[in-house]
């Protein structure tokens, strides 16, 4: 069978395209009737610039969207060298939203950890998992942003923020070690937020760019694969799309997704290509 894509273009309310992005990807086939949720976000920047981080209006769809047929929501993301993720969630307005529908923020930096060993793991051969995404099923929610290692950031590279804060060590094998990361910790389902989105100098200080669109999959590498078609790349020549792909994670061959809703073949947003600068050199 293949891999199902909804693609929706935002016409009034965010809310609605993500509820109909989901329900096209048929997102009930892959998050359990009343399970605990947890809303994998990407608060990766603490100034406010849109299209760096993951937008409150995507969240608060989705949480309209699951909420009477799920059990508890919760929304998680971790610390990084130089960011402080709960200034990020402040500073996004997310925490607006969470107070809104009572939905907790948690900081998996500050929570418990637990040690998954990973039978031939390509570079990362046991993870430190935070608690939380061992008892919850997770959805991801990246923003559409390129990126001065990895060329696009999107439902896989999303998964980085559930390593701890020194996740930046493994930048020089990061392909790799997302295949490696994607195994432990795999999303059930992915909303990807391309209202706005950022390219340039990403995924921090590039240039915001409007989109108005948002995706959804059950397949988070199928998303992925589709998000780079629409950006402007051949996601066959982005390494760890097609490294989690081959490694059986999702598919990437786009003949073998079946995008529902608006025509991805006619889209092409030319997001201009990231280059490393400061912020990414003291990653490094």
């Amino acid at each position: 069978m293949k891999s199902v894509v909804g693609l929706v273009k935002v016409e009034e309310r965010v809310a609605d395209a993500v509820r109909e992005a989901m329900e096209l990807a048929e997102w009930r086939r892959f998050i359990t009737a009343g399970a605990d949720v947890s809303l994998k976000v990407n608060l990766g920047w603490d100034m406010f610039m849109p299209g760096a981080v993951t937008s409150p209006w995507v969240v608060e769809g989705i949480i309209q969207t699951i909420r009477e047929e799920v059990g508890s929501i919760s929304v998680v993301e971790s610390d990084q060298v130089l960011v402080d993720c709960e200034r990020a969630y402040r500073a996004a307005f997310m925490d607006r939203v969470c107070r809104r529908y009572n939905v907790p923020f948690v900081n998996m930096s500050r929570g418990r950890f637990e040690r998954v060993k990973l039978d031939a793991g390509r570079v990362l051969h046991e993870i430190d998992v935070p608690e939380i995404l061992l008892r919850t099923e997770m959805i991801t929610v990246p923003v559409i942003k390129t990126h001065d290692k990895t060329t696009i950031t999107g439902p896989i590279k999303n998964q980085w923020g559930c390593l701890d804060k020194l996740r930046h060590q493994y930048h020089l094998v990061v392909n790799d070690a997302l295949v490696d990361l994607n195994r432990v910790v795999t999303p059930r389902f992915a909303v990807l937020d391309a209202t706005v989105g950022m390219d340039g100098n990403a995924p921090k200080s590039g240039r915001p760019r409007v989109v108005d669109r948002v995706l959804a999959s059950g397949d988070f590498v199928a998303l992925e694969a589709i998000q780079a078609h629409i950006m402007g790349f051949d996601p066959a020549r982005i390494e760890h799309i097609r490294k989690c792909a081959g490694a059986g994670l999702g598919q990437a061959d786009l003949a073998q997704i079946d995008v529902r809703g608006e025509n991805y073949r006619a889209l092409d947003f030319d997001f201009a290509p990231a280059q490393h600068n400061l912020v990414s050199q003291v990653e490094l």
